[in-house]
């Protein structure tokens, strides 16, 4: 019995107005492509409808007169089904990917952070690098920005700095995504 409730719910995600004998007002306003619009009795509305084999779809309630139309529904119901698989089809998501150092990192460690990061900045993800103090660590966040700044530099021409490098409480964190960085560097060096 659920199973069948879901359908339902699915088929009436696009019904989102009236048709024929649903509608329950007196006047309406008939639209055409040709026409100019009129506002007519409902019944005189739905007689048209009929003649022509099609639908009277209520497109605008909360006008007064409401706004009909007389269409095929099945085919506008389709057409706007379309419409959102293209919507869908169309969107992209972009996932951040964490990358989490310490200060003290080792070279090849570095180096296999680096290339984690141009493999998700090629997906077309942003990458969120986190740098973590510990202890007496903290002394020193120069450190932390210096291990940053070897970063951009490692991924210059790959990617540009989304979010530049700010110290938020025991860690420091920065952002980046795919794109190149070359204009904003050339930028940066005419300014000074």
């Amino acid at each position: 019995m659920r199973r069948r409730d879901n359908r339902d719910a699915n088929k009436n995600k696009f019904k989102k107005h009236r048709i024929n004998e649903e509608i329950t007002t007196r006047e309406v306003k008939l639209v055409g492509k040709d026409d100019a619009p009129i506002v007519i009795s409902v019944s005189a509305a739905l007689e048209i409808a009929k003649k022509k084999n099609l639908d009277l779809v209520e497109i605008s309630p909360n006008q007064n007169p409401p706004i009909v139309k007389i269409i095929d529904y099945r085919k506008y119901i389709f057409e706007q089904k379309k419409v959102s698989k293209e919507a869908k089809k169309k969107q992209k998501i972009i996932h951040v990917k964490e990358i989490k150092m310490r200060p003290a990192i080792d070279k090849n460690d570095f180096e296999h952070k680096i290339n984690r990061a141009k493999k998700f900045l090629a997906k077309g993800d942003k990458v969120k690098f986190t740098l973590m103090f510990r202890g007496r660590e903290m002394t020193h966040p120069d450190l932390g920005f210096e291990v940053m700044t070897r970063i951009q530099e490692s991924l210059e021409g790959i990617a540009q700095t989304e979010k530049e490098p700010t110290k938020e409480g025991r860690n420091i964190t920065m952002f980046m995504n795919a794109g190149s960085s070359n204009k904003k560097r050339k930028e940066n060096k005419n300014e000074d």
